[in-house]
């Protein structure tokens, strides 16, 4: 099992630019697809990125694509999502997640192993 922390949510305008940063435990952290899933209130936990094991291959939901950026760095066992020109309706409560198997990616839920324990992101307008 990997153990994960989030950091880095808070509170932002629209328009403005949030980091979040998740740190994981364990030493096979380069063989585990890591992503990112939102859960607002009322409303179910959704995929929003996913980055392969050693990061050449990443995935969005279609409402983030070109304003969010995940990224990775296996030697700090680290995984990062960069959240530009935030709207309103990306207020969420933002998980980091890793796969269930090595080498598996990450689509939906049913592909996470660990989870963090989240981090709050509020987004006014």
């Amino acid at each position: 099992q990997v153990q994960l922390v989030e950091s880095g949510g808070g509170l932002v305008q629209a328009g403005g630019s949030l980091r979040l940063s998740c740190a994981a435990s364990g030493r096979t952290f380069s063989t585990y697809s890591m992503g990112w899933f939102r859960q607002a209130p009322g409303k179910e936990r959704e995929f929003v990125a996913e980055i392969s094991h050693y990061g050449s291959m990443t995935a969005y939901v279609d409402s983030v694509k070109g304003r969010f950026t995940i990224s990775r760095d296996n030697a700090k066992n680290t995984v990062d999502l960069q959240m530009n020109s935030l709207k309103p309706e990306d207020t969420a409560v933002y998980y980091c997640a890793a796969a269930r198997n090595q080498y598996w990616r990450i689509k939906e839920r049913t592909d996470v192993g660990s989870w963090g324990q989240g981090t709050q992101v509020t987004v006014s307008s």
